[in-house]
């Protein structure tokens, strides 16, 4: 037996392409666990937080006594420039007058942002009982009720109208209502849903290339807030203050109980490629899911803050608006 000196030589099977290194897979981060969306995350449970009777009653008084002592001291100082000077003092009792009324105009307002939002989820509630039932009356009183909402916006005129030419020709509540859908609020809904893109682009980018700890949950905060605002007001709702965080909590709390905000890269994989997020930075991916779970809570915030369900099959995708709003950071998939 002699040993073989030299090269050992394998045969290989020639028609296997040979790998090339673009066809690896990418090499697991064992280190750094995927991006979960940490700071949308955060936001949902600050704000879907339930506050307890004991922080309410803290709260209240602190305020009432907040008040009373400013009111008291506000008095005496006027009181003690009338004594000394009693052109300065009615002067500065001017001044207390007029901010006293702009005070009271605010509340007005968020009083009357809060009538408002009341009114919208009163139509919603008749809507849905009204097809659960199949009561035409009951549907044909909605259409009221949504017309004169919006009878004074411009943007929803040509839709009203033909709401008003073809209704005499509904005779049932489904029908009647998809028509109202159909024609008056789908130039609202594309309105809406354009501020979630907008509202996703902004959360992703500021996710990615702000890298100072709690910058990226102010920013998701803001945004949220400011989205759901917007959408409010796209549909009649124009939320003061209160009433946006009002709205803010209502959606939030919504997604937390049904464990929406626990998921993020699944609804991205289907749409950038299954392994584009393991190729991405853990800065960048952190950012595409916070763009993600900002766009799930557009969706539902549109889903509150209509005056109509929407109707069968026709909820936005969130898959689409996903795939609207952060395709362009990353490029399109292929």
């Amino acid at each position: 037996m002699t040993n073989a000196k030299g090269p050992v030589l394998f045969d290989l099977d020639d028609d296997a392409p040979a790998p090339t290194p673009a066809e690896a897979p990418p090499v697991p981060d064992m280190a750094s666990p995927a991006p979960q969306g940490q700071a949308m995350t955060t936001v949902a449970a600050l704000a879907a937080r339930p506050t307890s009777r004991l922080a309410r009653w803290f709260w209240s008084l602190l305020v009432l006594l907040i008040t009373t002592v400013a009111s008291v001291a506000a008095w005496n100082f006027v009181t003690g420039l009338v004594s000394q000077n009693i052109y300065l003092g009615y002067g500065v009792a001017a001044l207390f007058a007029l901010f006293i009324a702009v005070v009271l105009m605010i509340v007005v307002k968020e009083l009357s942002a809060f009538a408002r939002l009341a009114r919208i989820d009163k139509i919603q509630h008749d809507a849905e009982t009204a097809l659960a039932a199949e009561d035409l009356t009951a549907a044909r009183a909605v259409i009221r009720d949504l017309t004169t909402l919006y009878r004074s916006r411009d943007d929803t005129k040509w839709g009203r109208d033909r709401l008003k030419d073809r209704e005499a020709d509904m005779f049932d509540a489904s029908a009647l209502i998809a028509l109202a859908d159909r024609e008056v609020l789908a130039p609202l809904d594309t309105a809406a849903q354009r501020e979630v893109e907008a509202a996703a682009r902004q959360v992703a980018t500021v996710t990615a290339l702000v890298p100072l700890a709690l910058a990226d949950v102010v920013a998701a905060l803001g945004s949220n807030i400011r989205m759901i605002r917007r959408i409010a007001e796209i549909y009649g709702g124009r939320s003061g203050t209160l009433g946006s965080w009002r709205l803010t909590r209502a959606v939030l709390s919504h997604l937390v109980a049904t464990g929406a905000v626990a998921v993020g890269d699944d609804l991205l994989e289907p749409i950038l490629g299954g392994s584009i997020l393991g190729k991405l930075s853990r800065r960048f991916g952190e950012g595409l899911v916070n763009g993600a779970l900002t766009a799930r809570v557009g969706v539902a915030a549109m889903e509150v803050c209509r005056p109509l369900p929407f109707a069968k099959g026709a909820r936005p995708s969130v898959r689409s608006v996903i795939k609207s709003a952060l395709t362009g950071l990353v490029g399109s998939k292929g």
